[in-house]
């Protein structure tokens, strides 16, 4: 059974600045949780209305009801269990190879299906300008399917990090070059731009190459791609390229 206090407490793990002050997030999905429980996360408690856990010690697990699970659950439709894990020290940014840049993504979905495509395509650092949605928000890591386990993720001032990195700084836009016809490296930093927005002005100024999608339609008129859309057919080139090379 869960207590009152339990549900209070993981029900406002949905925020923000309770994760931060209680240093804890919550993980849906029998897939999820298993990918993170066979990590380096550490467990704080496992919530299950059925038990498919059974490597999970009694002591850190509560078998629940279907009432009780939909108080504390993040989703519109619970699935059968509810982990809440403590959040890990940020680890340094590996400042080598392939890395993917976010500014200003807003959408939890979006934000959670560019890291399960860096973790597709060996991409295994991803930093964040302060902007971008919350790592540990629910949708994020539902959206992730557990690949948040094995992408280093980094928040931190974009602008001073474009400022002093020595590696090629790829944008996307809209009136970039082909990117099928673009001289591209194995290493680099690949900015991905908000959403209604794209690429801000401010690191737009930063950008060494810029790169585009072309649009293959006969009437052109399609605005523009999602942006985790976009994701998966620019790093799908960039490793493309590398494969090919070898």
């Amino acid at each position: 059974m869960v207590s009152k206090n339990q549900i209070k407490l993981i029900s406002s793990l949905h925020q923000k600045k309770y994760r931060i002050a209680h240093q804890l997030f919550i993980a849906e999905g029998v897939k999820g949780i298993h990918e993170l429980l066979s990590s380096n996360f550490e467990l704080e408690h496992l919530y299950v209305t059925v038990d498919d856990f059974r490597t999970v010690a009694s002591t850190q697990k509560t078998l629940i009801s279907d009432v009780d699970l939909k108080k504390i659950s993040a989703l519109t439709t619970p699935n059968t269990c509810l982990a809440v894990f403590k959040i890990p020290n940020e680890r340094a940014v590996v400042s080598e190879g392939l890395i993917v840049a976010l500014d200003t993504i807003r959408d939890p979905g979006n934000m959670g299906t560019i890291l399960r495509l860096c973790d597709w395509f060996g991409i295994n650092q991803v930093i964040c300008s302060k902007e971008t949605v919350d790592l540990y928000n629910p949708k994020v890591v539902q959206a992730t399917m557990g690949s948040i386990a094995r992408v280093n993720v980094n928040y931190l001032n974009l602008n001073t990090f474009l400022e002093t990195t020595s590696l090629p700084v790829y944008g996307t836009f809209m009136d970039g070059e082909d990117i099928y016809n673009s001289e591209i490296t194995n290493e680099g930093i690949i900015i991905l731009g908000n959403e209604a927005n794209g690429i801000s002005k401010e690191i737009e100024a930063l950008v060494t190459k810029r790169i585009t999608i072309p649009r293959f339609g006969n009437l052109q008129q399609t605005e523009s791609l999602n942006v985790a859309t976009a994701t998966a057919i620019v790093l799908s080139e960039f490793k493309r390229r590398v494969f090919n090379e070898k």
